[in-house]
């Protein structure tokens, strides 16, 4: 994409196809931002077509440098009305750039340090755990399994696998938690109902990630894990926090796929 701010400054009037030849902005999306009250032509031509001036296009420059921060619509709309001066407008955008940089730079760290410990072949650390998961990894809760199912085979057989895993790893593994999490949204946000295929197959794919990356995991064990998402606060919250009515739904779900599953 052309720089628009870098070629703004022009006195001719451009219709959307040479706004959109000249900036590398499509046509459909300056249709978007008109429909949308974002960017609308402030002239017509004589045969009715829509025109730009230099202001609309110094909008848009700044529509762009927005987008390009992946700020949605909306943020921009509000940030465009906005009172101030043309330089005020452009510090703002200027400090909205400066805390994408810094916050590339700690990813960059970040990632810098993963590779470090791959090349090494090093084990992810409590701290790796807590700054992949974030307030989903809390040592007092890991604590308090190993005190309530530290003796049985399911505890020891995780502690097996999991204790040789790299931070690549534990990525992938939110990852797919993520993806399953997913899947159980869209299900319910779609009304289909927790013995839905869509619904129970989620089940089946957490199922079969706990029983890959974790301990082996049958059906009947994963409706005991089903009850406690629901019996447990903590987990109830873990679910409700991603959508509302979520525990009771993969609990519903997981039981209705391990009815499928039975012989």
């Amino acid at each position: 994409m052309t720089d628009v701010r870098e070629t703004v400054a022009v006195d001719e009037l451009l219709t959307v196809g040479q706004v959109a030849q000249t900036f590398g902005v499509t046509v459909r999306t300056l249709h978007h931002y008109d429909e949308v009250g974002l960017l609308c032509p402030s002239e017509r031509s004589l045969a009715g077509y829509r025109l730009y001036t230099a202001a609309d296009l110094e909008r848009l420059a700044t529509i762009v440098t927005y987008r390009r921060l992946d700020l949605p619509l909306h943020e921009v709309a509000s940030l465009l009305r906005g009172e101030g001066s043309s330089l005020e407008h452009l510090r703002r955008q200027r400090n909205a750039v400066m805390s994408k940089v810094e916050e590339l730079h700690g990813l960059v760290d970040a990632i810098d340090r993963a590779l470090e410990r791959e090349m090494n072949e090093t084990p992810a650390t409590h701290e790796d755990l807590k700054e992949i998961f974030g307030d989903g990894f809390k040592d007092e809760y890991q604590a308090e399994a190993q005190e309530r199912w530290g003796e049985t085979d399911a505890w020891k057989q995780s502690n097996r696998r999991t204790k040789g895993y790299t931070v690549a790893d534990w990525e992938r593994i939110k990852t797919e938690m993520g993806a399953v999490n997913d899947a159980y949204v869209a299900a319910m946000e779609a009304g289909l109902p927790a013995d839905s295929p869509e619904a129970m197959d989620a089940a089946e794919a957490a199922r079969l990630q706990i029983h890959t990356w974790f301990y082996d995991l049958d059906h009947d064990f994963h409706r005991n894990l089903a009850d406690m998402y629901v019996a447990d606060p903590r987990f109830t919250k873990t679910y409700e926090d991603i959508a509302p009515g979520l525990a009771v739904y993969v609990r519903d779900a997981i039981h209705a796929n391990a009815d499928r599953h039975a012989p």
